[in-house]
């Protein structure tokens, strides 16, 4: 038995190419008699899903809830992945509950399930008898692990292509796997793709799902948010905030008081020219195309791409925004090669060169782009280097 969570996971595969629902199934019908589950709003859709169940947590922790808040992947540490009432879980409480679990469930189902699977049990253990837990689907379908439990509430981000190989190939199939994973009420999101999602909508509508429809004083209210915060949020993530307001309406918790959390990765500046976002499919480069645009903005994209991304697409979005392409390396076997993305980007007419942090100047705005794991990479290169300036 490894002692420490961290230990444990490295030896668990991160990504797997099939979903066996049954072990993650039997492990929760062990765990439930263990804990006294909180009230659970799930998030599925293809974008948006970590800053609306930021949003939502961080404006009911605000309102004095005891709240847990479960997301994926993370950007520099696990701990980001499990933040409880305001903060990233410490390691003392993931290893209490680690240790937990290595006592309640049977080795063979433990050697069963998936990282994501375990790390989900993990954070519906910790959340036992708080008052809400948001969980962020991973795939994102009825299949999903965080679907395991019954949950109260639905959130619908905006839905578009991606993971095909597991959710369908058109967004009428996604849309349909997605919402089918709603047990009781949902409430949708900004919708890019609106008159084919409808057509889905209603169709899980005959079946036992409730639409929550009702946004009164959803506008208003917002713009209350927005005047309390100090931050300066893009117009698309302006529909994740609406939609976790139009939860914080539902669940009863209107308040004038409501102050933005810093969304991490979320087209965060972390200089006055360099802006960090997690985002990697088609829908992500159209919203932050249209941000830049409304900004006046051309940028040098800081970019790498999984190989099972539209990057072509993605690059072909960006192009009327960017001034040239820099790869940066990913020490990742499920990254594109080098040579195939460069070609792809020489083929639209585009600049691409390999990213050289020393290149980086203070007149260029900068764009870091592509995937978690871009902006961790190019996160620890940074901070190298602005070690290395204060010695």
């Amino acid at each position: 038995m490894y002692n420490s969570l961290e230990a444990f996971l490295d030896n668990k595969p991160l990504y797997y190419d099939k979903i066996d629902y049954d072990a993650i199934s039997v492990s929760w019908d062990i765990l439930k008699n263990c804990i006294e589950l909180p009230y659970v709003i799930h998030i599925v859709g293809t974008n948006g899903k970590g800053s609306t169940g930021r949003i939502l947590a961080s404006f009911l922790n605000q309102l004095d809830k005891n709240i847990l808040h479960y997301s994926s992947p993370h950007i520099l540490k696990f701990n980001e992945r499990i933040w409880i009432n305001g903060i990233d879980s410490n390691d003392e409480q993931l290893n209490n509950a680690h240790s937990k679990l290595q006592i309640i469930l049977p080795p063979h189902l433990i050697e069963k399930l998936t990282y994501f699977e375990y790390t989900t049990l993990i954070a519906l253990y910790l959340s036992s008898k708080m008052d809400f837990i948001v969980l962020e689907a991973g795939l994102g379908g009825e299949f999903d692990a965080t679907n395991v439990v019954k949950n109260d509430l639905t959130l619908i981000t905006t839905i578009g292509l991606d993971h095909q190989d597991f959710l369908g190939d058109t967004i009428e199939e996604i849309a349909s796997t997605k919402m089918r994973s709603c047990d009781t009420k949902f409430i949708l999101g900004y919708q890019i793709y609106k008159d084919k999602i409808d057509i889905t909508k209603d169709e899980v509508l005959k079946e036992k799902n409730e639409l929550i429809f009702d946004d009164s004083y959803i506008d208003q209210l917002k713009q209350i948010v927005l005047n309390n915060s100090d931050i300066l949020l893009p117009e698309y993530l302006e529909y994740n905030l609406s939609l976790s307001l139009k939860a914080l309406n539902h669940l009863g918790f209107l308040s004038d008081s409501l102050v933005l959390p810093t969304l991490f990765g979320r087209f965060e500046y972390i200089e006055k020219n360099i802006t960090i976002d997690v985002g990697h499919n088609p829908i992500a480069a159209f919203m932050i195309l249209n941000q830049l645009q409304k900004n006046n903005q051309k940028v040098k994209l800081i970019y790498n791409s999984y190989k099972d991304k539209d990057y072509n697409e993605v690059i072909k979005i960006l192009k009327p925004v960017i001034q040239e392409v820099q790869i940066i390396k990913c020490d990742d076997d499920r990254m594109v090669e080098s040579k195939q993305l460069k070609k792809i980007i020489n083929n639209l007419s585009v600049n691409v060169i390999d990213f050289d942090i020393l290149d980086m100047n203070d007149e260029d705005q900068y764009l870091v782009f592509g995937s978690f794991i871009v902006v961790n990479e190019f996160l620890n290169i940074y901070k190298e280097k602005k070690n290395v300036s204060k010695r």
